[in-house]
């Protein structure tokens, strides 16, 4: 990896986590709309995100550890565990080409669907609810690292307020992403690039969590939002056609 590519891992680890602090998720969207460009292999991005994301998701996580609505949250991530798993080994037999054209795809198909269907309905906690979300989450997280979408749809519905939304959000990503990376790291994604990658993304992320508690109350998540969404779907357009 040379000095540009060790400069875009710090931007976008940082961008990833100042999102991620703002808007409650979207740390492995942000993140792996570029990483798998720079990354020796598309396993070893989804490495990297995972790592990164533990450690994004851990000091709200301690902090809000008292709020979190276990009932609400243990299906869901229990169903994410098990599918993530198999999604994980699917990625060893999958070219990287076909799921970087994949990824595209699916950040246009997410871009869309929270510039134009986000707030518009919402998912009440049921079983059959959880399980489908925890499955199609478990998908997405382990073939992209982008888990975050399916489980907010679902998060959003069945919390009762803005505290308890953000703990059941980041303990989501912290036991997830944990999980995710045995499961990588056991197939051999988690190389000596991914750990020196690594070394240069977390002091982006400390910036990124610092930068987005400080700015939290003064800026519009809302448009913050948008920007990230308009991003995500030029980069889409870019990862499909590339």
């Amino acid at each position: 990896m040379d000095i540009l590519d060790f400069i875009l891992v710090f931007l976008m680890a940082s961008g990833a986590s100042l999102t991620q602090r703002v808007c409650g998720f979207g740390f492995g969207i942000f993140i792996m709309m570029l990483l798998p460009f720079i990354m020796p292999s598309f396993a070893e991005a989804t490495a990297l995100s995972g790592l990164l994301a533990i450690f994004t998701a851990l000091v709200p996580a301690v902090r809000m550890v008292r709020q979190v609505p276990w009932r609400k949250l243990i299906p869901i991530l229990l169903t994410f565990i098990v599918v993530s798993f198999f999604a994980v080994i699917l990625v060893k037999h999958i070219d990287s080409r076909i799921l970087k054209k994949v990824l595209g795809g699916v950040l246009i198909v997410i871009s869309l669907y929270f510039f134009f269907l986000n707030g518009k309905f919402s998912l009440r906690p049921s079983i059959p609810i959880q399980l489908t979300m925890g499955g199609i989450s478990g998908i997405m997280g382990g073939l992209f690292a982008m888990q975050g979408p399916p489980a907010v749809i679902y998060f959003v519905g069945c919390t009762d307020s803005k505290e308890e939304y953000m703990a059941i959000t980041q303990w989501y990503f912290l036991i997830g992403n944990t999980m995710m990376t045995i499961y990588r790291a056991s197939n051999g994604f988690v190389t000596s690039f991914v750990l020196e990658s690594f070394c240069i993304g977390i002091a982006g992320v400390l910036i990124g969590l610092l930068a987005g508690a400080s700015i939290f109350k003064r800026i519009n998540a809302g448009h913050l939002r948008h920007l990230i969404y308009a991003l995500m779907f030029v980069s889409g357009l870019v990862a499909l056609f590339s």
